[in-house]
């Protein structure tokens, strides 16, 4: 019973991190126009996504632009996208995995040994695509930062992290705890003996069987 509620909690863990990277992929908010210097500029907002930049007006209006040419991004762009868009479908592969081995699913109810296996397999993808978020997010903000320290960019120009980036790694911690619940829920083979076997007891000679 206690590896099958583990079990439960890896799995709630890692899906929640997988919902969190769909919603971190979706966000525009990956990086913000910072105003930390002498031109404050109070009449917008900038944020800048994988997908779209955004702009907030002192109205609450929030205006989007897709981004018009793949070609025209810059190549780690490219692949933070590819990272997360990875992490996505190997998120959806482990769902449907880790979901054949749960013990409250009575899918291959016949053989334990496989059905242990598909759980442990499912929290490794999960495992896997945690990695490819933080990764993607981790190399995503070291560029903000970068930019951001570097003395030949412009202050008007600077950003800081988005709500997005914490969310993506928070996600991917979710992501990669919960498979690794998953790994750790397959209980341990117990030694079986076999049974001793008892020998028989020898009759009590008696006298009669001898002349």
């Amino acid at each position: 019973m206690a590896s099958g509620g583990l079990q439960l909690l890896g799995f709630v863990l890692a899906f929640l991190g997988w919902i969190g990277i769909i919603i971190s992929t979706a966000m525009p908010q990956w990086k913000m126009a910072s105003y930390a210097g002498d031109n404050i500029v109070t009449a917008q907002a900038l944020y800048e996504g994988l997908w779209m930049s955004c702009a907030m007006q002192s109205t609450g209006q929030i205006q989007c632009k897709v981004y018009d040419s793949l070609l025209k991004l810059e190549s780690s762009l490219q692949a933070t996208r590819a990272l997360m868009v990875a992490s996505i479908l190997l998120g959806l592969v482990a769902v449907f995995v880790a979901v054949t081995g749960m013990k409250c699913m009575k899918c291959m109810e016949d053989d334990q040994v496989k059905k242990m296996r598909m759980a442990v397999f499912g929290g490794v993808i999960f495992i896997i695509a945690g990695l490819a978020a933080l990764v993607a997010t981790s190399w995503y903000g070291n560029r903000v930062a970068r930019a951001f320290y570097d003395p030949f960019t412009p202050v008007n120009t600077r950003f800081e992290f988005g709500s997005a980036l914490f969310i993506g790694w928070a996600a991917a911690s979710l992501a990669m705890l919960g498979g690794a619940f998953l790994c750790c829920s397959c209980p341990r083979r117990e030694t079986s003996y076999p049974p001793t076997r008892g020998y028989p007891k020898n009759a009590p000679s008696t006298g009669k069987d001898y002349v």
